[in-house]
């Protein structure tokens, strides 16, 4: 069993402000968990936290069941794959990925199989004689995989690994990480700021903001079902639109649109998705402010209720000064104008 358990976790630098406010969660083993949010929300901090790397100001870390307070990173059984790959220059790729075993007097014979073995599951067998200057950014961070596989640790720990890379190479790489994580049955906890990483790596999803966990669910539940209105920004276009409430009645633009039975809140900001704009059966015109073309389909920007607004149009959306919406209220989120709790969350 490779579960991790965070109970209770704070973390603060002056005594003062928590970075990590009372954190909880429990990751299975084999899992793919993705901590997610802006800068300086805490999911670095939590990651070192769990490598021993940080101090823990309060609270209790278990890996596999053990008490992680007091023990020293390098007795943790865990890999940390850092953002800058952190290879050693003058060394091989044998020998960087060879290091860490070295460090723990190894046999020769051993060393080399486990090297061997995860080169050739990274591709990396044609590779093993070069430096690391001799190797493009996806290949160095394959060097970094390579280096926590032969480790067979009983946890990952994997700080943004591709943000360094351009879009093509994150794109394959995201697939070699998934790939990797099924073929190791070993648990990962992955960090990244990167909506599009989240949504299609984790199992899990855990969403943060300002050092508190706001989220914990599967990808499709996070995108259908956020729970407040700070979820539902961060993934995809979500448009928010300011209403007024009469008689459970409300307007976008001179359209009228009925609350939901179970909605009693009068101070509400409605979210629309923009995939979701022109889908329903409610006409809206709306006046086009800029057109942008995204490869295979065209983002069309707005105002609604004095709000800007995006929806996503196919490719032979013809250019003109305006667009005819098309909503509809089962395509709608409602959220509490002062605590931006979903109204509709379950």
């Amino acid at each position: 069993m490779s579960n991790v358990v965070l109970n209770n976790l704070i973390k603060s630098y002056d005594g003062k402000k928590n970075i990590i406010n009372n954190i909880n969660l429990e990751i299975q083993d084999k899992e793919f968990i993705v901590l997610v949010g802006s800068s300086g929300c805490g999911k670095s901090t939590i990651l070192r936290l769990i490598a021993g790397l940080e101090e823990i100001t309060n609270g209790k870390i278990y890996i596999d069941n053990v008490l992680m307070n007091n023990i020293l990173p390098k007795d943790r059984d865990i890999a940390f794959v850092f953002q800058s790959y952190a290879l050693y220059p003058h060394m091989s790729v044998y020998d960087n990925i060879a290091f860490g075993l070295k460090m723990r007097k190894f046999n020769k014979e051993t060393i080399d199989e486990k090297v061997k073995e995860a080169a050739k599951i990274l591709n990396l067998e044609d590779l093993l004689d070069r430096k690391p200057k001799q190797l493009s950014g996806g290949q160095r961070q394959r060097v970094a995989l390579g280096r926590a596989i032969v480790r067979n640790p009983k946890v990952f720990l994997m700080d943004e690994p591709l943000s360094n890379l351009d879009a093509n190479l994150r794109l394959q790489m995201r697939t070699e990480i998934k790939r990797l994580h099924k073929n190791l049955a070993t648990t990962f906890i992955y960090v990244t700021h990167d909506q599009t990483e989240a949504l299609t790596m984790g199992d899990r999803i855990v969403v943060l903001d300002k050092g508190i966990i706001q989220q914990v669910d599967k990808p499709e539940i996070i995108y259908n079902n956020p729970k407040n209105k700070f979820v539902a920004g961060f993934f995809g276009q979500m448009n928010f639109i300011d209403i007024e409430v009469i008689d459970n009645v409300f307007k976008i633009e001179n359209i009228e649109f009925e609350l939901p039975p179970n909605i009693s809140n009068k101070e509400i900001i409605v979210g629309i998705r923009s995939e979701k704009m022109l889908t329903g059966s409610k006409n809206i015109n709306a006046n086009i402010d800029i057109i942008e073309m995204t490869g295979g389909e065209k983002n069309i920007y707005f105002e609604l209720n004095g709000a800007k607004c995006c929806a996503k149009a196919p490719i032979d959306f013809k250019s003109e000064d305006n667009i005819e919406l098309k909503l509809d209220i089962k395509d709608m989120y409602f959220f509490d104008k002062n605590t931006g709790v979903n109204l509709l969350y379950c």
